[in-house]
């Protein structure tokens, strides 16, 4: 399958790409993404949630009421979960919520969403481009130029190149990537996935 390359202007330089089928036009896995897009939003969460126990709650030790007879719940000292301000039964704990899952299956779900995006037509193929400076109003009229018509935008870059993910870190919806870095979760995310020539080299070396 062959993409148009375009320029940051929006025009088309005249050439064209090849992309490679074995990435870009698999059968998807559903089960993959979600396999993968599950292990990365769980790699995200802290995991620091507590909740005291009756055995951690500050108070007196002493027997409020005594065990039969009073028509209520039997309960012991004032830390009781039974009473307001008391300790919590089965109360979050701090835990590690990551898991591990095999490289190739992290390897189809990725292939796996960009092939969805290829279907879609969500991927747009850039000549490699740089900034002098660091200017938002230049990311803005790049933007412009694509006609990006709101949605979240990803853009994906052979290395990190300040100038480029400074000028675009005010714009909302608008993201920068590394190839390498690339996950199904932000593939997913994006509304246009614009990739430079050179990154595709990135993803082919690392997908293909």
């Amino acid at each position: 399958m062959e993409l148009e390359v375009l320029k940051i202007t929006g025009e088309s330089t005249g050439r064209k790409v090849q992309l490679n089928e074995n990435i870009f036009g698999i059968e998807p896995n559903d089960h993959c993404i979600y396999l993968d897009t599950k292990q990365y939003l769980a790699n995200q969460r802290q995991g620091t949630h507590k909740a005291k126990t009756r055995s951690e709650i500050s108070g007196s030790t002493r027997k409020l009421f005594r065990q039969k007879g009073t028509g209520g719940a039997r309960r012991g000292d004032i830390n009781s979960p039974v009473l307001r301000g008391g300790g919590r039964v089965f109360g979050p704990q701090p835990r590690d919520y990551s898991f591990k899952l095999n490289k190739k299956v992290k390897q189809l779900a990725r292939r796996s969403a960009l092939t969805y995006k290829m279907q879609d037509n969500d991927i747009v193929i850039l000549e490699d481009f740089t900034f002098d400076t660091i200017k938002t109003k230049k990311m803005v009229e790049v933007l412009n130029n694509l006609k990006v018509n709101g949605g979240k935008n990803l853009f994906v870059l052979p290395e990190t190149n300040m100038n480029i993910v400074l000028s675009a870190r005010n714009i909302q919806r608008t993201n920068i990537e590394l190839a390498r870095n690339l996950n199904t979760y932000d593939i997913l995310n994006a509304k246009k996935l614009f990739i430079t020539e050179s990154s595709l080299a990135v993803i082919d070396g690392i997908l293909g």
